[in-house]
């Protein structure tokens, strides 16, 4: 009995140690890129020694995952945020408007999914791992297709999976045009890519009165 918490302290101790480390690295992978930051580098920004290093991140994928694991982590709690608000159409589309006009301002974030998003095209383990969050991210858009609509699972799946896949794609270009530096701001792409979640998202809405 006394053996779960000791267990689940040392895990959530790791989770958090984890965590501290992506935090410090990811501004040298977003400088450096993911093939030109080497181990070395990433230990030395961490405030590591490499062999430490290695006990939390055995290889550039592994980071990678966990990465993944933290931004699917947040994702889901602004999914149930959705899920649960009184009119889950609205606190959607706020949210995507949100989120792309955050993304399109430029930050490390943008740049370190350009790394990874490279790196994926060379490395198909990086590529499962990109692709599996894709997949998982579209599952949460189905979600909430599915709440908003009132369809059943197999349903929503059915009609909009295309435009959970679109929302993805939009929402990930923008990410990654902000990380190369090309700042979309408030001008007219900005407002055409909201334009475009808004058609995305009523096509989805008017199953209300038709499903």
């Amino acid at each position: 009995m006394l053996a779960t918490p000791t267990i689940r302290g040392a895990y959530d101790f790791r989770e958090q140690r984890e965590a501290e480390i992506l935090d410090r690295i990811r501004q040298t992978f977003a400088d450096k890129g993911f093939d030109g930051a080497s181990m070395q580098d990433l230990a030395r920004a961490a405030g590591m020694s490499v062999g430490n290093f290695y006990r939390y991140f055995p290889s550039k994928a592994a980071m990678v995952q966990a990465i993944v694991r933290r931004e699917l982590a947040e994702l889901e709690q602004n999914f149930a945020m959705v899920l649960g608000a009184p009119d889950p159409f609205v606190a959607l589309r706020a949210g995507l408007h949100q989120r792309i006009e955050q993304d399109s301002r430029g930050c490390s974030e943008g740049t370190l999914w350009c790394e990874i998003t490279a790196a994926a095209a060379r490395k198909p383990e990086i590529a499962q791992i990109v692709l599996d969050m894709e997949h998982e991210i579209t599952r949460y858009f189905i979600l909430a297709f599915q709440r908003i609509t009132g369809l059943c699972a197999e349903e929503a799946e059915r009609r909009f999976e295309a435009h959970a896949i679109l929302a993805v794609t939009l929402i990930k270009a923008v990410a990654m045009r902000g990380g190369h530096g090309f700042e979309t701001g408030s001008n007219d792409l900005l407002a055409l890519v909201k334009r475009m979640t808004d058609v995305l998202l009523n096509e989805v809405a008017s199953a209300r009165s038709i499903g």
